[in-house]
């Protein structure tokens, strides 16, 4: 992939290493931020920043004030920023101007490696490009490729694309992908899309655009391979916000150090106790069995909540995506496919079921919290078999997390509640193929039906798991005092 630009002119952040691969950027040119800068000084057309008050947005954020001018001069840019720091609106709002100044399509090309967030940027496009009549059309696994075909062939303004969804159309319908003048190719959460996962999509799609366009690249995590691109022909405009501290200040981060046998217990307990009982909440899971598991779980146990993994289809996910958004269900339980990108203000609380392995997975996930300024606050449920994975996101992170004191009473109080419905729920998952989300809900309300009924006793025998037993591995954090420390 190569940059096409313009202007050669570089500038970036002196403070602005995400790690210490990253510590070799370009020096610092005369781009300071100031927090009295409003977007009319950055170039932005009056009817843009209308359309931002309109959304309560006043003041442009640090990654908006850097990358914003260069685009409207037609630089090739790379971003850095944590998540949640206005990326999407920092290239969507320069590309809705140069649009209304030149109004054709396709003007623009939005890749993102997953479909939540394509349908996330899309939304941005729409309510801040309303006044200009924006075309947009969502292109991404799961949905009908003959209406998307469709709306292709009608030459959206920006095409708003997973990279292996595109392919398909480009390869199987090339008559309707009209990207010959394409004026902006991006790239959100670039860090991933260039991964191995995504080259041969890209380079496919390569293949059909323009090369004199201007490329932009935004990610919450700067890599090697991202930086490796300012050495081309065009040297792009680079800018790293200062991530080194990779959660914000506002997020409370705290762990509950639990027996891994009774990890649900735990889990059951901090979504009904009074400090976290009704707040907009994500619980991420590990694989889409345990989030599937998990749900249905939670459901037994009376706390409504919904399922975001990639074993559903792409109507499940926007329908969950949706009530959740909307807050008619409070408690989101979501794989990783959650954790990147996705802008939902309202979210109060992550809770970490499974500890994540990279501690930037971790710093993902909190990020759905404590957004824009506000408040949040990350609980992480930790096992004796998860304390290096801590320790790893605790040297990432350079902050340590707390410990969240429980009354190991209450635990045991619902113990034998939740591992019944522990029982139910694995029984469910366990007829349901390739875990359907459909299906075992259907399995599920069926199965409540006939308990209401008839249902043998035998049925849900559930194996007995000692109090005692429980208390020792409680009590065992004595053993291993001060190891999260």
């Amino acid at each position: 992939m190569s940059f096409n630009s313009k202007d050669d002119s570089s500038i970036s952040n002196p403070n602005s290493d995400v790690n210490d691969d990253t510590s070799d950027a370009p020096d610092a040119g005369s781009f300071t931020v100031s927090p009295n800068v409003s977007f009319a000084n950055l170039g932005l057309n009056d009817w843009l920043v209308d359309a931002l008050k309109i959304m309560s947005i006043r003041t442009p954020s640090e990654i908006q004030q850097a990358c914003i001018p260069p685009i409207l001069t037609g630089q090739d840019v790379i971003g850095g920023a944590k998540t949640g720091s206005g990326k999407t609106a920092a290239f969507a709002l320069p590309i809705l101007q140069k649009l209304s100044e030149d109004p054709y399509g396709v003007f623009a090309l939005v890749l993102t490696p997953t479909r939540e967030l394509a349908f996330q940027i899309a939304e941005q496009f729409r309510v801040l490009g309303k006044s200009i009549n924006i075309k947009e059309c969502v292109v991404v696994g799961g949905l009908d490729m003959m209406k998307q075909a469709l709306e292709l062939s009608r030459r959206p303004h920006v095409i708003i694309a997973t990279p292996g969804r595109l392919r398909d159309h480009i390869q199987s319908s090339p008559e309707a992908v009209h990207l010959s003048r394409l004026r902006f190719l991006v790239l959100d959460e670039a860090d991933r899309l260039l991964s191995s996962t995504f080259a041969s999509d890209l380079e496919s799609i390569f293949a059909h655009v323009p090369s004199k366009r201007q490329t932009l690249l935004f990610t919450a995590t700067m890599t090697e391979s991202i930086l490796a691109l300012r050495q081309g022909d065009r040297t792009p405009f680079v800018y790293q916000c200062d991530t080194r501290v990779s959660t914000v200040s506002t997020l409370t981060q705290s762990y509950v150090f639990v027996p891994s046998h009774v990890r649900e217990t735990y889990l059951a307990y901090l979504l009904r106790c009074d400090d976290f009982a009704g707040k907009s909440t994500i619980v991420f899971c590990g694989r889409c069995a345990t989030a599937e598991l998990v749900t249905i779980m939670l459901k037994e146990l009376g706390v409504r909540c919904t399922a975001l993994h990639s074993e559903m289809t792409q109507q499940e996910r926007l329908d969950s995506l949706g009530k959740f958004r909307a807050e008619v269900i409070k408690v989101l339980v979501a794989t990783d496919v959650g954790s990147r990108g996705l802008d939902i203000p309202a979210v109060q609380l992550v809770l970490n079921y499974d500890v994540p392995r990279d501690p930037t997975d971790y710093i993902h996930r909190v990020g759905r919290t404590a957004r824009a300024g506000r408040g949040g606050q990350a609980v992480t449920i930790v096992s004796e078999r998860d304390v290096q994975l801590v320790q790893n996101i605790e040297q990432r992170t350079s902050k340590q997390m707390e410990e969240y004191k429980i009354n190991e009473n209450k635990i045991l109080e619902s113990l034998t509640e939740v591992s019944t419905a522990k029982r139910v729920a694995s029984m469910v998952c366990s007829l349901s193929s390739r875990n359907s989300h459909n299906e075992s809900l259907f399995r599920y309300q069926s199965w409540k039906f006939a308990r209401r009924t008839s249902l043998p006793a035998s049925i849900l025998a559930v194996p007995t798991v000692r109090a005692e037993d429980v208390r020792t591995c409680v009590d065992a954090r004595v053993a291993v005092g001060g190891i999260l420390g």
